[in-house]
């Protein structure tokens, strides 16, 4: 993304400016969070990624020229809540977006189970989302976002309505995921720590409208662990995303 700006209701009396100008480059196979306030456009700039709403100015390139992007096809997305089928076993949920597309079926089935096992939860094909934890409904919709082979995975506060406990859990299950799967995923959260344990970098996000105070890159070691919020560096990176936001 280079000098991106969204505005809506443009040129109206009620213009407003979701985002400003943000220039972000995100490397292939890598996971990088983006932090910020609530309301300070990080969710706009998934919208634009995937396509989902214009921009008024700037330029967004995903991949290279040589390989034409198409978000229906390149991109996966999870969001806050697991938006499943209630009327949908856990197995056809996953298959969706094969639907859609109009993938082979056969294949998508054969990738589907591999990645309800990639996620824990083989042997759950058949269940519905009402007989699975808020935890498992997640996992759910990660294997939905992959299962049709995307370039790029946007991930919308996913663990947000979980309880903490949960929410941990889940993001060391992501971790193994990614390193399994080799994704490239853009991590969207407002949790300073939940930003500094996922990302390999983070991009911090001023208040509305969303510009980009910093880019840091995180040194710690992968895999990582939950005992690495005690270590001192783990400290000094939320200290300095929460001077970036001003908050200290």
């Amino acid at each position: 993304m280079e000098n991106v700006r969204k505005v809506y209701g443009q040129g109206g009396s009620r213009e407003y400016v979701a985002v400003s100008d943000v220039t972000l480059d995100i490397h292939e196979g890598e996971l990088m969070s983006i932090v910020g306030p609530s309301g300070c456009g990080k969710s706009t700039i998934l919208m634009i990624l995937a396509g989902l709403t214009s921009h008024e100015g700037g330029s967004v390139q995903i991949g290279s020229e040589a390989s034409p992007f198409n978000p229906k096809r390149d991109i996966g997305m999870v969001f806050q809540q697991s938006l499943l089928l209630k009327w949908r076993t856990v197995l056809d949920n996953v298959l969706l977006p094969a639907e859609i597309l109009g993938l082979p079926m056969v294949e998508a089935r054969d990738r589907a189970r591999d990645l309800l096992a990639l996620v824990g939860l083989e042997g759950q094909e058949a269940k519905f989302p009402k007989q699975l934890s808020g935890g498992q409904q997640q996992r759910v919709s990660i294997a939905r976002a992959l299962v049709h082979d995307p370039k790029l995975v946007l991930m919308d506060e996913p663990f947000g309505a979980l309880d903490a406990l949960t929410r941990e859990k889940m993001n060391l299950e992501l971790l193994r995921i990614w390193e399994a799967s080799g994704k490239t995923i853009l991590f969207v959260t407002h949790g300073i720590s939940e930003a500094v344990l996922l990302g390999s970098r983070i991009a911090v996000m001023t208040a509305g409208p969303a510009r980009l105070a910093a880019r840091i890159d995180v040194d710690l070691p992968y895999p990582r662990t939950l005992d690495m919020k005690t270590h001192e560096q783990f400290g000094v990176y939320t200290r300095q995303v929460y001077e970036l936001l001003g908050m200290k």
